[in-house]
């Protein structure tokens, strides 16, 4: 008798994707099915390749920074945050206070904005149309704030390595405002609309669930990590760009299933309007950059700093030789490393319930690939 082959009469391999819908970009994943429940996957990436991390080797420190607004596309300004914040650490720089208030102001507005945009695909990719517009209508605010401030809506680069790229314009404080002013009874309206909507819950709980011990075994971070009961955020665990002197809570599940994870979402946007309100009404005064050489060459030597990005862990690991390029440098995105999980969480789910898993993990193919 011949050798049992990997698939047998009943099994079924099916290619989802790479197309934009439900897979959320050029994400290729190999299903393994047996009629409609999921044996298996395997995801294919690289579609979305473009070398950024090879780039930086022929770029100077500064020339490099805007292109990492490319990599999560949806949260540039937090790319852009956790680069400057790994070349200062290399340069020994000091970023004023000024700088970093506006950093953290700039930064958590971009985490809502990505979460928005998490919320409405998601929604969508389950079947309700309506919260996207209710999300970008939201989203559209946040935009315009950072398009009056450095005149980018999308890759926004909003930070220069040693402070700020721009002083802020006439009318700034007032704009951030009258979001955080508005925003709350968006956020009830959202939840109006799904947190006990009977087909939303049906379709989420129980779904996709990742326990702890398995975050912790495959690394995963952000949102899935904490709605699996686990209390680990970047700007508490190791405070970044004064963060210790915001009061902020972080929100946990426990259960680590696509609900719970939608649940602590929605209560991060409210955290980040709490650190928002309190970092606009007290902006100091003072220089927006810090010492830095015209030149930049930092010492012989290695830096690896993360950050909370909306996503997850992002980290850079950079090396200098001493020259005005970085010798080597590397990108720990946690769209990529999330996205491990989903063998995990879908084996035995339905071809539906794959599609809002993929959607609970919100990757952005650009740093999937890079």
């Amino acid at each position: 008798m011949a050798e049992a082959t990997f698939l047998d009469s009943t099994e079924l391999v099916l290619n989802m994707g790479p197309q934009h819908p439900s897979t959320h970009g050029v994400l290729r994943v190999i299903l393994k099915l047996d009629g409609e429940k999921v044996m298996g996957t395997e995801c294919v990436i690289g579609y979305l390749h473009r070398g950024v991390e090879k780039i930086a080797e022929n770029r100077t420190y500064t020339m490099f920074a805007p292109y990492v607004d490319r990599m999560d596309y949806c949260a540039a300004v937090s790319n852009g945050l956790g680069y400057c914040l790994a070349a200062e650490k290399l340069l020994k720089t000091e970023v004023p206070e000024r700088a970093q208030v506006v950093r953290v102001i700039l930064t958590e507005l971009n985490r809502i904005a990505s979460h928005l945009i998490w919320l409405g695909t998601h929604a969508l990719d389950i079947g309700a149309i309506t919260p996207l517009f209710y999300t970008m209508r939201e989203r559209e605010e946040i935009l315009k704030i950072f398009e009056n401030y450095c005149g980018a809506r999308l890759t926004t680069h909003a930070f220069r390595i040693g402070g700020l790229q721009y002083e802020l314009y006439d009318g700034f404080e007032q704009e951030v405002n009258a979001f955080c002013d508005t925003f709350p009874a968006r956020v009830d309206e959202y939840e109006e609309l799904l947190t006990g909507n009977r087909i939303w819950i049906d379709r989420l709980q129980g779904v996709g669930i990742l326990n702890a011990e398995d975050c912790k075994a495959y690394g995963i971070t952000g949102p899935l990590l904490r709605a699996a009961g686990v209390k680990w955020d970047l700007r508490k665990a190791q405070p970044y760009s004064g963060y210790e002197k915001y009061d902020f809570d972080i929100p946990t599940r426990e259960n680590g299933d696509t609900y719970d994870r939608y649940i602590v979402r929605m209560q991060e946007m409210r955290q980040s309007l709490r650190i928002v309100r309190q970092a606009v009404k007290d902006i100091p005064a003072g220089p927006i950059m810090g010492k830095v050489p015209k030149v930049m060459k930092p010492p012989i030597g290695e830096v690896y700093l993360s950050i909370e990005a909306p996503k997850g862990e992002l980290g850079y690991y950079i090396v200098s030789d001493g020259t005005v390029n970085p010798y080597r440098v590397r990108v720990r995105p946690p769209s990529f490393v999330n996205l491990q999980a989903v063998e995990k969480m879908a084996k035995g789910a339905l071809v539906a319930d794959l599609v809002a898993i993929i959607g609970t993990i919100d990757i952005v193919l650009g740093e999937v690939d890079r």
